[in-house]
Formats: C-alpha cells, structure tokens, sequence
C-alpha cells in the first residue's frame, strides 16, 4: 500500500492521526522529547481502510537535559545534531485539531511525553496499536514495532526515528487480520487506551517494547 498524498477527506471517511516521539530518556518527568512526527490520515469508517495522507510535520527539538546513552543507542539523535532546532508547535496544534482521535504504538510512553509541550492532546481519545491489538494471540511472538514490522515484510525505513516508525505503523494498520479484517478497524473496535496523568509505560527511548 502506497501512502497517498489527499487534497481533502471524502464526508463518509474518518480523520485521525498518529504520533511518535523519541527522547532523552524514559522517564517523562524527568526526559524530554527531541523528535516528534505526526501524520494525519483519512480512513474508510466502514472498513478501517486508509485512504491517503491528509497533512504530516517531523521535528527536532532541543532540549534542557542530556540524551542519556541508552536512547542515543536506540536512536541515534545526537545532542550536536539538534542544537538550536525547535518544532513547529503551530503546526503540530493544528494537525492535532483535525484529528478525531489519535494512535500510537505505545500511547501510554508518547501521550507522557507529547501532553507536556501539547496539553491540547488530553482532550482527544487515544489508542494503542501495540496494546490495543492481541499479536500474541494472533500468533505473533513479539508485539514491537520493528518485529511486527519484520513479520508483515514491511520495510521500516530508519528504526526508532520518529517519521519512518509512523509511516511504517500505518502500513501495518493497513494490514488484514485472519478475518479479512484491517488491524486499525480491529483496533478501532476494541479498547480505547486509558490516558492520565500519570500515564506511561518507559520500555524504550522511543516508546516501543519487544
């Protein structure tokens, strides 16, 4: 599936968006984030279909704290490489406005992070492609990304950079279950994640887990 670029959505087609971040760290309180992508898609709500790219915005962001060794292992972002930059907060507000809910793999360690800079992101339902669908009971050993991805032979791009990892998620939403069923209508279907406060679930510097 090729990721079309739309002018507009068609009336019966729903509007949603996915996220991913990387970061300092773990830790939300104390970590920040450094690379933020967000794509918003039109869907078929019939068939959980995804019909083409309606916006999209990556960014670097420079922050307060130190890249802890772990995360620059992960991804690769050097404090040097992101000196100065800042992300387009205007534009990040305003593909979260049109959204009617938001994705993404790990909500809990991105929501942790993304309601910080963006409070506006609390007001919106959010779900979870890693916990919202059971890959275990499908058969599928590991519910990370970058296995998932392996798994469906989907090509991932840069692993753990922030504008690949999204893309790379909706393809495998793109996907059907054993029941000839999309995965993003599966998840649609199933469990909204629980957002708060609190919320976070520190599995790695870019919110996925094996």
């Amino acid at each position: 599936m090729e990721l079309a670029e739309l002018q507009e959505a068609s009336p019966e087609w729903g509007v949603a968006a996915f996220l991913d971040v990387e970061t300092t760290g773990l830790n939300p309180w104390r970590d920040e984030v450094i690379e933020l992508s967000i794509y918003l898609f039109a869907f078929d709500r019939a068939s959980g279909r995804i019909q083409g790219i309606l916006g999209h915005y990556t960014g670097l962001r420079e922050p307060a704290c130190a890249i802890s060794p772990g995360a620059a292992r992960v991804h690769g972002i050097t404090k040097d490489s992101i000196n100065g930059r800042s992300l387009d907060d205007a534009m990040v507000e305003a593909l979260v406005a049109r959204a009617e809910f938001l994705i993404a793999h790990n909500a809990g360690f991105d929501y942790s992070f993304v309601r910080k800079l963006f409070p506006s992101v609390e007001r919106k339902v959010w779900y979870c492609s890693m916990n919202g669908i059971n890959w275990r009971k499908k058969g599928f050993p590991s519910k990370g990304l970058q296995n998932l991805l392996r798994a469906h032979r989907i090509g991932a791009g840069t692993a753990h950079r922030a504008g690949d990892d999204v893309r790379s998620c909706l393809m495998l939403l793109s996907q059907m279950n054993g029941q000839g069923v999309t995965y993003l209508l599966e998840l649609l279907q199933g469990r909204k994640f629980k957002a708060g406060p609190s919320a976070h679930s520190p599995q790695s510097a870019g919110g996925q887990t094996s």
